[in-house]
């Protein structure tokens, strides 16, 4: 099983990236996804989660609004268009399965999540 994610890169606060998660080994349709970043000397954190189906999505206050999670599971793939970008939006953006294809009640949490990512860096400049 294999994540790939890509898309990451430098834009100035204000522009947009668009994140992209590739699966391998793994049939994305069984799976709700979840996007996590990770600033430089900080714990890892929710970004965004979004159902099997696409049709629920779920937001960290932080990236609510600015940030916009789909899928396109005849593609196998998951997205986070990332808008309105600030500097704090500066990480490693990490993709990963959730163990079910809904989203449980403490769908930020980690620990629901299997198979992550290898990150993709994010740089946002002032």
């Amino acid at each position: 099983v294999q994540l790939q994610a890509s898309g990451g890169g430098l834009a100035q606060a204000g522009g947009s990236l668009r994140l992209s998660c590739a699966a391998s080994g793994l049939t994305l349709l069984s799976y709700a996804m979840g996007w996590f970043r990770q600033a430089p000397g900080e714990e890892r954190e929710f970004v965004a989660a979004i159902v099997w189906s696409g049709t629920v999505t779920r937001y960290a206050d932080s990236v609510k609004g600015r940030f916009s999670i789909s899928r396109d599971n005849t593609k196998n793939t998951v997205y986070l268009q990332m808008n309105s970008l600030k500097t704090e939006d500066t990480a490693v953006y990490y993709c990963a399965s959730h163990r079910h294809p809904y989203l449980e009640d403490s769908y930020y949490s980690e620990e629901f999540y299997t198979y992550w990512g290898q990150g993709t860096q994010v740089t946002v400049s002032s």
